[in-house]
């Protein structure tokens, strides 16, 4: 789980999905969210859906992202997001 999490956009990406886990949302809707660069937040989208941490819902026009059901990941995360403060 920290591999995955390397950074302090892959936590805040994660919190905001975790925090959220029924949203479903676009590239541009979550650097909204997050208050970061589309570009970066698209690639760090991209690393989640790698880490099975997000799913990717892929249209012919726009990818919505959203948190995973697997319930062993998201008590992983959930743990793994008790050990750290906000960002």
């Amino acid at each position: 789980m920290d591999k995955t999490l390397n950074s302090p956009l892959h936590v805040k990406i994660v919190r905001f999905f975790h925090e959220n886990q029924s949203s479903i949302d676009t590239p541009r809707g979550v650097s909204t969210w997050v208050r970061e660069d589309r570009n970066r937040v698209r690639q760090v989208l991209e690393d989640l859906v790698s880490a099975r941490i997000l799913v990717a819902h892929r249209s012919s026009s726009t990818t919505g992202y959203g948190y995973t059901r697997n319930a062993k990941i998201v008590n992983k995360i959930e743990q793994f997001l008790k050990k750290r403060k906000p960002s």
